[in-house]
């Protein structure tokens, strides 16, 4: 496989887009995490677009978080938003399926796709790559292609010839959402726009359309709250419409749809910016070269042909979320719900920080800081309008789904690695405010005075909650120090160190107490709880939470016992088998090794945690036993929820090998590299190049590393010292090296 490699560098001063066999996109799967738990989707999208046009299977159920399960074999429509990875359902915003005959305005069920207008498919018919998709609808014997632009997909339907040609559109329809409201008014002979504004997971999101048809709309038939009836224009709470185009000829039908979050003017002209023309092959093209500019941004000599799939399936997944929420011209529906024109370009929704500020925001930091800045101006933006940073926002709405008020190591991590494309005093009075003004998940006045959450006062995740505010307490910390602010530093310093708090020392394990000091009892530490169970963890138990302390390794260390009592410990993690308590009703605990659950990221620094009692290689060992496992070439090769892109990164950064435990720290941590060699195509025209020397099934562990030729020192590399360019070199071996 070094040839792909080779190939690919001799040609780097002509071209990025090409491997030997050829194009980035052609080792992109789609389909990987559309299987079991993995809740991806299928349909096309671009880097951080508003727009996600995708097939839609079912709506209801944690299965359907993203509107597709590969266990389906039949089809609703394709629909313009989705979420990627995520645990919880929502969007599937403007449906829109192509039918033949007579229109029907229920979809139907699974178990009898004849009682409505959704179709039979085969996985065989099925194609997706990036930025487009394809299907036949068996049931029509249409054959669906969906492309698209930013802001607007460019939908192409090839009816059978002579058949009775229409399209539904059905703004009723919704991922494990309701419709509020709707409307659907005709513009002209070939355009209709309108609104489907719903609450569900998303309290309250609306987007508005501007959709154009090829050809002039011959039929109308309304549906309107239940009444059907041949009207142009149509309001209420589930609007939907049928529009015919006769019999249909050899040409297909051409369909655009554009979103927005302001406007049906909006709408028309993020259309008439993106795609004026009818030209669908060069909007698939142009998608394809999008994609592959971005996935050039690395190249991976891998050791198989599945890894090439993985790697950039990886790296498809992590260059999805967030998403676009302005217009061509800037407007927008902010945060504060009314509209506004961005001054500061593109701003951006949907963050799942509990996830991403782990792994995936410091992978941006690398590869696309630009990008992370924007990321940044967009939450501070959100600061400004409602006096908030994000938790865990979706759809301009903060879901307080999760816990921990995560912005702040996005923006601190940020910052300290040079961003300054926003106030930092802007900045820091938003962290300082996330970490003392309480909202849904934080109470600031009982945390700081018992100096952790009690469990009779806060009564779910209490443990998880003041694990995960101390780690946010010593980012502030940082920035504080970094500002000259060193009141404050001392203070978050001081609350940083309130995990000692919990650390029960005759257990040692995180355990639960009340307002007396007392702890819970009786104790499980195998016991799984969540918000919706009860208890005292996040997705999680005892077992999971106890090493979460990312920011004081050392400490954690000191406090169980010194380093041959934290090896001990660590090792019964990864092999005690007893069965978790309550873990089916908590599906997000998933790829386990022991207690160690891959599938959730409360776990993902664990493995790296020996490097500090210096046993590396057993994260070496662990490191591939997960590779092996958990990330594999086909749908089902996601051991949990992909969560925004979070566990993508989780394996770029693993088979760079290396990790940001402590992600605000300048540091990673050093693992095994699992891929013969990686280059990443850093800002500023530099290159940062990882090779593994002798790596193969047998020589997973590290013999030595150097770093620019000189041998590298201690278990970490330093951002700064990535940025600049150069070459980690990893000599491998098959022998643990003690």
């Amino acid at each position: 496989m070094k040839k792909y490699l080779l190939f690919v560098i001799c040609l780097f001063g002509c071209s990025l887009h090409v491997f030997a066999k050829g194009s980035y996109t052609d080792y992109v799967d789609p389909f990987i995490g559309t299987a079991t738990v993995g809740h991806t989707y299928p349909g096309a999208t671009l880097p951080f677009a508003m727009v996600q046009v995708s097939p839609d299977t079912g709506t209801q159920g944690w299965e359907y978080c993203a509107g597709y399960h590969d266990a389906d074999s039949s089809i609703i429509g394709f629909s313009h938003t989705h979420l990627s990875g995520t645990g919880c359902p929502d969007m599937g915003d403007i449906l829109l399926m192509p039918i033949t005959g007579e229109p029907c305005f229920e979809a139907g069920s699974k178990e009898n796709p004849d009682s409505g207008y959704r179709s039979r498919f085969d996985h065989a018919n099925e194609t997706a790559r990036p930025g487009y998709y394809s299907v036949r609808l068996d049931d029509y014997d249409i054959f669906a292609e969906m492309t698209l632009t930013p802001r607007t997909a460019f939908h192409r339907y090839a009816y059978p010839e002579q058949s009775q040609s229409g399209v539904i559109l059905d703004l009723g329809h919704g991922i494990g959402d309701e419709t509020m409201q709707s409307s659907i008014r005709q513009v002209d002979d070939r355009t209709l726009v309108g609104v489907r504004h719903s609450a569900g997971f998303v309290k309250d999101h609306q987007y508005y359309f501007c959709i154009r048809f090829s050809r002039p709309i011959e039929e109308f038939v309304s549906y309107c709250d239940g009444t059907i009836g041949e009207k142009t224009e149509i309001s209420g709470k589930i609007c939907k419409m049928y529009v015919g185009f006769g019999e249909a000829g050899s040409k297909p039908l051409s369909v655009k749809v554009a979103l927005s979050t302001a406007s049906e003017e909006g709408a028309c002209r993020n259309m008439e910016a993106e795609i004026p023309h009818w030209n669908f092959n060069k909007v698939m093209k142009a998608a394809d070269r999008v994609w592959n500019e971005n996935l050039a941004m690395m190249q991976i000599d891998p050791v198989d042909d599945n890894q090439l799939v993985s790697f950039y399936t990886a790296l498809y997944h992590s260059l999805i979320m967030p998403n676009l929420v302005t217009d061509v011209d800037g407007s927008y529906t902010g945060w504060d719900h009314k509209i506004h024109r961005s001054t500061e370009g593109d701003l951006y929704t949907n963050y799942s920080l509990w996830d991403t500020y782990r792994a995936l925001h410091p992978f941006y930091t690398i590869l696309i800081p630009g990008r992370n800045e924007e990321f940044i101006h967009s939450m501070l933006e959100r600061y400004r309008q409602v006096g908030a940073l994000s938790t865990n926002e979706y759809g301009l709405c903060e879901t307080y789904a999760m816990i921990g008020n995560h912005a702040i190591p996005v923006i601190v991590d940020a910052y300290l690695k040079g961003a300054r494309s926003f106030d930092p005093e802007e900045a820091y009075r938003a962290i300082k405010d996330a970490s003392t003004i309480s909202h849904v998940k934080s109470d600031w006045e009982s945390y700081t005075k018992y100096g952790y959450y009690p469990f009779d006062i806060v009564e779910v995740e209490s443990v998880s909650r003041t694990l995960e505010a101390a780690y946010d307490d010593r980012c502030v910390a940082r920035m504080a120090e970094a500002l000259g602010k060193t009141e404050d530093q001392a203070l978050f310093e001081h609350r940083s160190n309130f995990y000692k708090n919990l650390l029960d020392p005759e257990t040692r394990f995180m355990r639960a107490r009340n307002t007396k000091g007392e702890w819970r009892t009786p104790f499980d530490p195998f016991s799984i709880a969540h918000e919706l169970l009860g208890g005292d963890y996040t997705e999680g138990n005892s077992w999971q939470y106890t090493w979460h302390v990312q920011h004081d390794v050392p400490g954690l260390v000191e406090l169980i016992g010194g380093k041959e009592a934290f090896s001990h410990k660590l090792d019964s993690l990864f092999f005690l088998d007893e069965e978790l308590r309550g873990v089916a009703w908590v599906s997000d605990v998933t790829g386990l090794i022991g207690q160690y659950a891959h599938g959730n990221e409360p776990s993902h620094h664990v493995a790296y945690l020996y490097n500090y009692v210096g046993q590396p290689y057993k994260t070496q060992r662990l490191v591939r036993e997960v590779f092996d496992r958990f990330y594999m070439a086909r749908r089902d090769g996601l051991c949990g929820n992909d969560d925004c892109g979070q566990m993508s990164a989780w394996y770029i950064f693993s088979a760079m090998g290396f990790y940001p435990v402590d992600p605000a720290s300048g540091e990673y941590v050093l693992g095994a590299p699992q891929a013969n060699e990686i280059v990443m195509h850093l800002p500023s025209n530099k290159t940062f190049t990882m090779r593994a020397e002798n790596l193969s099934r047998e020589n997973k562990y590290v013999k030595s590393v150097s770093w620019n030729g000189t041998p590298l020192e201690g278990f970490t590399i330093r951002h700064a010292d990535i940025m600049q360019g150069g070459e980690l070199i990893f000599e491998m071996t098959d022998q643990p090296v003690m």
